[in-house]
């Protein structure tokens, strides 16, 4: 005998269960990565790519160290660190960003105390080390800086916009002038990302090509200064650094004139850009696939400087394609979620991050192909890093939180409207079927009634 009971018993359906549980992973998704779904997904792609790429790359550092595993566990605790910033920061409204112009103050003091406090890597007093931790004052001035021009421009007001100008300027001078004197490279770049940010906030054009007309000359005069300057001068001491700049320029004009036999010599002046040459040619269009570069092992910088070339040759053509794609759109998605974005200030933040990310991007591809003298700066998110991978990840931080809190308002007004309308339409249709379940009740006890009575009536008859 079956029991009757165990028909009536639940049990787990697993498909259910599965659901169940694959819905439990998309709310904690939604719940935790909060913001463009682009620009997350970009992240991601960009973050796998730099795990694959650099384990591949660090082979001198392995050889080394003697450490197969140490350097790229501490690149990939770099990139969960990173992630923890931009969870953070993605959940902080985008007004409290106003205090980067503090932020900014202690990053100009670090700056003016690395040279005396600072640690020399590659003949280039750039970090800080502070309880056992390194950190690059320069790329904390990046941020904070941009973030302190953005806000300034979303002050204009037709007014103060003399005052703001001449702060925003000599904000720039003096960051720039201090990070020039041993990253040149980084300081144009910051320059430049921010000029670019003003002339997109509305400064006047006259200020602007003001600006742009001193650039230019005290560019001109640097690259003739640079010309007549005694290599004495530059073999030691605070000139030391001019030495390199001299030679970059100088070596980069002087390739096209070289005979060909001079051309495919490598020497030390030509030995990182020859090799990566190399790397580029022996990607052809599909690459050789990862860990299987021949380059890595020769150039000196194959895990930053160089990374792009590593690419190439690792995943072809089409895969240094592929990653300049990723570049490109973080830079249309950022302008998209810019338009979208109702205040000023965060529509500049949202820019500014993704100019700083996207331009630094071009640069360092521009150089793996020998389209701009070395420059030193890393590919953003992919290159090894310490602080500019956790400042790189505080970039998308800053875009997330502005399209979260800049247009999330009025994203939630929209779905709350949509909300209200479905929910009315629920109750009507609920209300019109509950009258038509009472009529058809009511029909149903009157035609009962009418057959009792003519029952009662037949009855009474008899």
């Amino acid at each position: 005998m079956l029991d009757k009971d165990f028909f009536k018993t639940e049990h787990n359906n697993p498909v259910e269960d599965i659901n169940e549980s694959g819905s439990i992973l998309n709310d904690f998704g939604r719940k935790v990565f909060k913001g463009d779904k682009v620009i997350w997904t970009v992240f991601i792609i960009l973050c796998v790519i730099s795990l694959i790429e650099i384990f591949s790359a660090i082979s001198t550092i392995v050889y080394r160290q003697q450490n197969q595993w140490g350097p790229i566990l501490r690149h990939a605790m770099f990139l969960i660190g990173g992630v923890g910033v931009i969870l953070f920061i993605h959940n902080i409204p985008y007004r409290f960003f106003s205090s980067l112009i503090f932020v900014l103050l202690g990053a100009i003091v670090l700056l003016i105390l690395t040279p005396f406090i600072g640690e020399s890597v590659n003949n280039a007093d750039r970090w800080i080390s502070f309880m056992g931790f390194t950190i690059q004052p320069s790329e904390i001035a990046k941020i904070s800086l941009m973030g302190t021009i953005a806000f300034l421009l979303s002050k204009q007001n037709g007014v103060n916009d003399s005052i703001l100008f001449k702060w925003m300027i000599g904000l720039m001078i003096v960051v720039c002038g201090i990070i020039a004197m041993d990253n040149l490279s980084t300081a144009v770049l910051l320059f430049g990302v921010c000029f670019l940010l003003m002339f997109i906030g509305n400064v006047k054009l006259m200020r602007m090509f003001k600006v742009a007309g001193a650039g230019v000359a005290l560019v001109l005069l640097f690259i003739l200064f640079l010309n007549i300057i005694p290599d004495s001068w530059t073999d030691k001491g605070p000139l030391n650094r001019m030495g390199t700049w001299q030679n970059r320029i100088t070596h980069f004009g002087e390739a096209k004139e070289m005979s060909e036999e001079e051309y495919y010599t490598i020497t030390d002046e030509n030995y990182q850009v020859a090799h990566a040459k190399i790397a580029i040619s022996n990607g052809g269009v599909f690459g050789v696939f990862p860990g299987n570069s021949t380059e890595r092992d020769f150039l000196p910088q194959a895990y930053s400087d160089f990374i792009y070339a590593i690419i190439i040759e690792e995943m072809g053509i089409l895969g240094g394609v592929f990653v300049l794609l990723l570049y490109v759109i973080i830079l249309i998605r950022s302008g998209m979620i810019a338009r979208k974005t109702e205040k000023l200030f965060p529509k500049y933040l949202v820019l500014g991050s993704a100019m700083m990310l996207s331009i630094q991007a071009f640069v360092n591809m521009a150089v793996a192909v020998n389209l701009i003298p070395v420059t030193g700066q890393p590919l953003p998110l992919i290159s090894r890093g310490g602080t500019s991978t956790l400042i790189t990840c505080a970039y998308f931080g800053l875009i997330l939180s502005a399209d979260r809190f800049g247009i999330g308002k009025k994203k939630e007004q929209m779905v709350s409207e949509v909300n209200a309308i479905m929910d009315e339409e629920i109750i009507n249709d609920e209300l019109l079927t509950t009258g038509i379940a009472s009529d058809q009740n009511g029909l149903e006890k009157e035609t009962i009634a009418d057959l009792e009575d003519k029952v009662e009536f037949e009855i009474y008859k008899v």
